[in-house]
């Protein structure tokens, strides 16, 4: 027996969760990651099985100088839920979701979806913002920022947490709040996973039950003009009106009607939010624009919303995308906009601007890590294709697209969204990198953390 193997029989003596190693049956499937573009052979997945499992995986990696990663729900983008010849600690059995309808305040287990949180908040009424993925992981995108139907109304999901658990580098478990590890707590709301390992979120509810939501779908020769209107609609629309604006492919199913199957389309993704009764008058003029091919705006629960697009993509797809912040969408960058939009590579393939001011707007540049609180859009370009054959190509016409656009952005980037390098992290964080890398050289001094968009600790 090896070295590395005794080591290994070690942490899985230590462990209440199962250790996977490369050779045994399940090692495939636990190392299998969302962005189906990305193959990587962890050493050892530990998948823990509550609080104490983490300090022992965290406490072995960093004696034994290991590559460390954390997965939670393995949707990152660069594949940063996984590291070659490493440790991925595995959150996805810390799943559990804890609701206080009476303090609007929802307890969510570090390897928890976002699904999972929709499920137990909707009976109660209640909602906390998230993504519009509902196979996600809560963890890994509310730490990074969290943008989706709910952003205008509510804020960021980073505007949300009031808590968390963190296991940090030299293996002590904390509570940070506003009073408890205050700069942790800053730094956690937008800094990602570089502090440590968060095993628990507390994050704040909303009223938030059944909404008025759905698809527009308008012929893609109208798409300059509908994006000229939007831009202006959406920043002068009520606050509880969330649309993200986007180029897709029409899905080849149900319930889209069959003469639709696969046209390329300009759509705006709608999520009302406020009183059903006023929802026809916010989207009059929406239905006013010229080129309207489908509404599919309806009542519906706020879960049934948050996972409309859980069928398009299911793991395992081939992504590539790029991200960048806007202030404004001018004119000549919706030109730009329509050609890619013409050019989109494959029928998953699709760009959003999400609209990120309102309520995002009311907290300031300096109160999380999120600085550029006074961009209008996060937009994400993302080249997506089932076949490996098509990987080269969804690369190409995402980078072209980023290249072509990023002249009208803001500089930086949602980091949920990089896929790049360093240069990009800093300029997603501009003033605040300093005090991120200050508040990293206090809890992980040597980058234990560093599977990532990683901040370095400062000198």
């Amino acid at each position: 027996m090896t070295e590395t193997q005794i080591d290994a029989d070690s942490l899985a003596a230590d462990l209440r969760g199962a250790l996977v190693r490369p050779d045994d049956p399940g090692y495939d499937e636990a190392r299998s990651l969302y962005n189906g573009m990305i193959d990587k052979r962890p050493a050892l997945i530990a998948r823990v099985a509550d609080v104490d499992d983490v300090v022992a995986a965290v406490d072995f990696a960093r004696e034994r100088g290991l590559e460390l990663a954390i997965r939670g729900g393995g949707h990152n983008g660069a594949g940063l839920g996984s590291v070659d010849g490493g440790l991925v600690i595995d959150l996805s059995a810390l799943n559990g979701v804890d609701v206080d309808p009476d303090t609007r305040t929802v307890a969510i287990g570090g390897g928890a979806k976002l699904q999972d949180v929709d499920a137990a908040t909707n009976v109660h009424g209640l909602a906390t913002p998230g993504g519009v993925l509902s196979t996600t992981g809560a963890g890994g995108l509310m730490l990074g920022g969290g943008v989706g139907h709910l952003t205008r109304r509510a804020g960021l999901s980073i505007d949300n947490i009031v808590g968390a658990q963190v296991v940090l580098a030299d293996g002590t478990v904390v509570e940070t709040d506003e009073d408890a590890e205050p700069d942790l707590f800053w730094a956690i709301r937008g800094g990602g996973g570089n502090f440590g390992v968060v095993t628990s979120i507390r994050s704040r509810l909303h009223p938030v039950g059944d909404v008025v939501a759905g698809p527009m779908l308008w012929d893609l020769d109208a798409a300059s003009d509908i994006l000229r209107w939007y831009r202006e609609f959406i920043l002068a629309a009520p606050e509880e009106l969330g649309g993200f604006f986007a180029f897709v492919s029409v899905p080849p199913g149900p319930p889209f009607p069959e003469e639709l199957h696969l046209r390329k389309v300009a759509a705006v993704i709608w999520c009302w939010t406020g009183p059903a009764e006023r929802a026809a008058e916010v989207l009059a003029d929406a239905r006013a624009q010229p080129g309207l091919l489908l509404d599919g705006v309806q009542p519906m629960p706020l879960p049934a919303m948050q996972s409309a697009f859980d069928p398009v993509y299911p793991a395992g797809d081939q992504w590539y995308w790029r991200g960048d912040f806007f202030n404004e969408i001018p004119d000549a960058a919706i030109e730009v906009h329509q050609r890619f939009a013409e050019a989109l590579p494959t029928w998953k393939s699709t760009m959003h601007l999400y609209p990120i001011d309102g309520a995002a707007h009311r907290v300031g540049p300096a109160d999380t890590p999120w600085a550029y609180r006074q961009a209008n859009w996060a937009a994400v370009i993302a080249g997506v294709d089932p076949d490996p054959a098509n990987a080269d190509a969804i690369r190409r016409w995402t980078v072209d697209y980023f290249d072509a656009l990023h002249p009208y952005g803001a500089g930086g980037s949602y980091v949920n969204f990089l896929g790049e390098g360093e240069h990009r992290v800093q300029a997603t964080y501009g003033d605040n990198y300093a005090r991120l890398a200050a508040i990293k050289a206090q809890y992980d001094p040597e980058n234990l953390f560093h599977v990532n968009q990683n901040i370095r600790p400062a000198a």
